[in-house]
């Protein structure tokens, strides 16, 4: 047995046997000596013609304005504390109708910029009435914005501007999401008996005089790759894991426009005043035309969707059981999804867990409730993802879990998959999206009556680190293109973009139980809507 051998002849085994293996592998294969960051984006199936053209038309879509020029210093750049916004027209403002705000923005040397490209977000709000409401920014490209917001409650309300990078950071995080995909690096562990290998893994790796082992799904194509262990064969990887985080990603002139304090998330005031009072509706303000309709609005702390379903509240088990009755609830993706898993699970005593022994905060997760006829699970999406330690054998692709999916009146889908993809090219994601989309409309001819939700990407704290892997502007990117590809499907989207933007919480990539309460009260009141 191996146990009865030393080391040194187990050693001269596993090398002789690795030396064979190698010739008779396909799985291992050098990337082209060329190799550069752009190869990443095209690797995996072809799209068809139509998936080209849509590809084709969503980076058109989302293409960001450029500085006019390239290379100014910090002084030149957008500076929120010398920005400012004015109200236009605030005399008489009534509801269903809509407030205007004019943004300028200026440098460091108090000069009016005289281009666009600074990411700013924006909402009304209103804190005695725990009223919020997310607001539509225009830029104009020429250092002025307009900003749109609809009037849904009377009151004074408060407007809040932001800066969230200026247009100088934005080319930055362009110019590393397009050549540094690897920011983010991934191991994972092989093991075979007493001998263990580490070695570094991503969806596509920089072409070195080492063999790789493919680990592209058969069913999808997507794409993973792993550095080949030197005495582990590629199949005895054992687990997935986040390896960290790249240092030193900035030059010293880049570097300048990530500062806490200064160009990071920060306030623009106004010029004159920053609140508004609007009257309540009169006849004439019906059928008003609004530059911008938002998703909903918060209204006494609790989001009011604007179309599409009635709000309801669940906020007791005894409220949430009989919903839940009959139903078999599938969540897919990252661990914001998994925050729905977890809050079901505290507050429905009646859901048991099942011991999987899985790791803390990575699943699979499964509970269930046998006198209720109530199954809830809960996986998370396959590679890339920047979790601690996944095992192999639980990396599974949504698409192929939708496939497997019978489907029904009696099935719930919910998926979320945005926020591990910030760091690679836009086609990486669109790649993804359109498997998924694909198993989902397979999954809605087998069963039309099946009810599908997505949850959107949200706003989350930014420091100059996190910025360069998980900044908001990444996270937009990402939902504009989400948002056009399931356009038209029977699908329902969980805006957590605009319910965390409009929300008077600070900005969290998990977001905190107020708006996470909200987001599962929507989605019961899509599986157990009322009853006209």
């Amino acid at each position: 047995t191996l146990n009865s051998w030393n080391c040194q002849t187990v050693s001269t085994f596993y090398q002789l046997q690795n030396s064979i293996q190698s010739i008779l592998k396909t799985s291992e294969f050098f990337l082209p000596v060329e190799f550069n960051y752009s190869f990443c984006a095209h690797l995996g199936q072809e799209p068809t013609a139509d998936e080209a053209r849509e590809e084709s038309y969503l980076l058109k879509s989302i293409a960001w304005p450029e500085p006019s020029v390239l290379g100014l210093p910090l002084r030149q750049s957008s500076d929120p504390a010398q920005s400012y916004y004015t109200i236009q027209d605030p005399g008489d403002l009534q509801v269903g109708g809509q407030l205007v705000v004019k943004v300028q923005m200026h440098n460091f040397l108090g000069q009016p910029k005289k281009y666009g490209g600074d990411f700013l977000v924006a909402r009304l709000h209103t804190p005695e009435l725990a009223a919020g409401v997310a607001g539509q920014v225009h830029d104009h490209n020429k250092g002025n914005y307009t900003v749109f917001f609809p009037l849904f409650w009377a009151g004074v309300a408060q407007v809040e501007l932001t800066m969230i990078h200026s247009s100088e950071a934005v080319m930055v995080l362009r110019r590393l999401r397009e050549e540094q995909s690897d920011r983010v690096f991934f191991k994972s562990l092989f093991r075979s008996g007493y001998f263990s290998e580490t070695t570094l893994c991503n969806m596509c790796l920089p072409h070195k005089q080492q063999p790789l082992c493919n680990y592209t799904d058969p069913q999808t194509g997507e794409p993973w790759f792993c550095y080949k262990p030197k005495m582990l064969d590629c199949d005895t990887r054992i687990n997935h894991s986040k390896g960290g985080y790249k240092k030193h990603l900035l030059t010293v002139y880049e570097s300048q426009f990530f500062q806490s304090g200064v160009n990071i998330k920060i306030p623009i005031h106004s010029a004159g005043v920053d609140n508004v009072t609007v009257q309540p509706a009169k006849v004439r303000t019906k059928g008003m035309h609004l530059e911008f309709t938002p998703s909903g609005y918060y209204y006494q702390g609790s989001w009011r969707p604007l179309s599409g379903v009635v709000m309801r509240q669940f906020n007791s088990s005894s409220v949430i059981t009989p919903c839940l009755q009959g139903k078999m609830v599938y969540m897919y993706g990252d661990s914001t999804v998994r925050q729905w898993y977890e809050y079901l699970i505290a507050h429905v005593p009646e859901l048991k867990e099942f011991n999987f022994h899985s790791p803390k905060n990575v699943g699979p997760y499964m509970a269930g409730d046998s006198n209720h006829n109530i199954l809830l699970r809960y996986r998370c999406h396959g590679p890339p993802i920047r979790f601690t330690s996944v095992s192999s054998a639980e990396m599974h692709y949504i698409s192929n879990e939708l496939d497997g999916l019978r489907g029904g009146l009696d099935t719930v889908v919910v998926i979320s998959i945005w926020s591990h993809f910030s760091t690679f090219p836009v086609q990486v994601y669109m790649r993804r999206l359109r498997h998924i989309r694909r198993a989902v409309i397979r999954l809605l001819k087998r069963e039309p009556a099946t009810l599908v939700l997505i949850r959107t990407a949200n706003l989350q704290k930014l420091d100059p680190e996190s910025s360069l892997f998980n900044s908001d502007w990444f996270s937009q990117q990402l939902d504009a293109v989400l948002r056009a590809m399931f356009k038209g499907l029977n699908v329902h989207l969980v805006d957590a973009w605009e319910m965390t933007l409009a929300h008077h919480h600070p900005h969290q990539l998990h977001p905190p139980p107020d708006i996470i309460s909200n987001m599962v009260n929507f989605i019961l009141s899509h599986i157990c809507p009322v009853r006209r």
